[in-house]
């Protein structure tokens, strides 16, 4: 039956690329299907599908979930609130007159509200209606637009303290306890902190080198900008910019480096928008309602697919696909980093027709445990899951940031018009990606020397590494025969 759960991944991936079904909804579907089938075959007894409720309520009571909402929230009053607006028309008015200077400004935009706006998708909203206008006003060409909006979109992936990054740093943990209990190690096992930290040299290398090919290749770019509608910014758009953007970094650098709780840094600054809305006069109720519907519906979509996703690995778990694909990795042939740009390739098809939180609440569960038993530096595996995710979103023609711009802007871009656009972002990801691939060291800069230490593992053949994750999973209870007797 394990073979059934590959059929019930590829049946997922083709429901949420080509139904248009919410994904929540072809999860549950899939779950549901997988558990008739192993109910109806007798692989499973159905007295062992009574665990989910208690998964699910375990995993509703951890409390780094709290912050999710509280960071839609933020993300949601800074549009709502004009500060978007702001930052960007203050950033364009402070730059030199070039064509770069909407690109940058893009790009720092998103940065800015990557991390809170959710998923790509939201990003892709998000910057759709703050930044494309300005794009329009200042002239750019429509496949510059879309490459500007498509890379501003996946900055939140790699950029802490993020909602992506979050949830993979509570993926992660649960990842490296199995393989950690699995093979005998004595590592520290990681924490959302340590993905923080992590993430934090490679996404500066990777912003840093966004930012460097916006100015030096879209700077001598003809745009023609309409008359009277070049941009400009008042001294109270100044004010509001220069205070939001300390803010923003206080909190969100707290966060990242771990001096401020994420649910605590969350708080605070949904708070403080909150407050500041309303004694300015711009969160009367006409605004404040539409905007906490729109978190509303943005927090139950993330959770209806994280109950959804862990419905649909409890019967994965149950029908062996786990112990499958685990045993596959497990005897990859080659060394560490074979069977980690083997892992991070299955993650990146994954990406044409998933999001980044589908992945993490579905395929992070099922290949990243084998994965951390053959290599050990679960934190250098977490950041380059985070990179492959980001390039694999901008891969033409099927990118999920690219199709989420396509079908958002509704405009007619030619593909290879977008592609020239997209190939120099596209470089400077993939020479991130193989720097952190070959410098493992970038994500361990500043970690304390303790954290690294781990003691002997217990050597064990791949019959040995099956057996204890085989004991990991429940054992269905034994149901008694009825009693026929009269």
């Amino acid at each position: 039956m394990a073979w059934a759960g590959i059929g019930l991944l590829a049946l997922v991936a083709a429901g949420i690329a080509f139904t248009g079904i919410p994904a929540f909804l072809v999860l549950l579907t899939a779950a549901s299907a997988g558990a008739a089938l192993a109910v109806l075959s007798g692989t499973v007894p159905i007295e062992v599908l009574g665990a989910l409720p208690g998964r699910l309520v375990n995993l509703l009571e951890n409390d780094l979930l709290q912050a999710l909402p509280l960071y839609v929230l933020m993300g949601v009053l800074l549009d709502r609130l004009s500060i978007a607006d702001a930052l960007f028309r203050t950033s364009l008015g402070v730059l030199p007159k070039n064509a770069a200077a909407p690109i940058v400004s893009g790009l720092g935009l998103g940065a800015l509200l990557g991390p809170m706006n959710g998923s790509v998708g939201a990003s892709v909203l998000s910057l759709s209606r703050a930044v494309n206008p300005r794009l329009v006003a200042s002239g750019v060409p429509a496949a510059l637009r879309y490459a500007t909006i498509s890379v501003a979109s996946t900055l939140g992936v790699v950029i802490p303290p993020s909602l992506v990054l979050i949830l993979l740093g509570d993926a992660m943990l649960t990842a490296h306890t199995i393989a950690v209990t699995t093979t005998g190690r004595t590592d520290r096992v990681i924490n959302t902190q340590d993905v923080f930290h992590g993430a934090l040299a490679p996404a500066g290398l990777f912003f840093a080198a966004a930012l460097v090919v916006a100015w030096l290749t879209t700077r001598r770019v003809a745009v023609l900008a309409p008359a009277g509608e070049t941009e400009s910014f008042s001294v109270r758009q100044a004010w509001i910019a220069g205070v939001s953007i300390i803010a923003l970094f206080m909190l969100l650098g707290g966060v990242a480096t771990g001096y401020i709780f994420p649910v605590e840094g969350a708080a605070t600054g949904a708070c403080t928008l909150l407050v500041a809305g309303m004694l300015t006069g711009r969160l009367r109720a006409p605004v404040l309602g539409p905007a906490l519907a729109d978190v509303m519906a943005i927090t139950g979509a993330l959770f209806a697919l994280l109950i959804g996703a862990t419905s649909l690995t409890l019967v994965l778990r149950l029908l062996g696909t786990d112990r499958l694909i685990g045993d596959w990795v497990i005897r990859l042939p080659g060394g560490e980093l074979t069977v980690v740009v083997t892992v991070l390739g299955i993650i990146a098809l994954s990406a044409f027709v998933l999001d980044a939180f589908e992945i993490i609440f579905v395929v992070v569960p099922i290949v990243v445990p084998p994965l951390l038993v053959r290599v050990a530096d679960a934190r250098w595996v977490a950041v380059l899951v985070l990179l492959t995710l980001q390039m694999s979103f901008l891969l033409p023609p099927f990118g999920y940031a690219l199709m989420m711009v396509r079908g958002t802007l509704k405009e007619s871009v030619p593909l290879g018009a977008l592609v020239r656009a997209l190939a120099p972002f596209l470089l400077a990801q993939w020479l991130v990606l193989a720097t952190v691939l070959a410098a493992p060291w970038l994500v361990h800069l500043g970690e304390k020397a303790g954290d690294r230490m781990r003691g002997p593992a217990i050597p064990l053949s791949p019959q040995d590494v099956d057996e204890r994750l085989r004991q990991m999973i429940p054992t269905p209870p034994e149901v008694s025969a009825p009693d026929l007797r009269p």
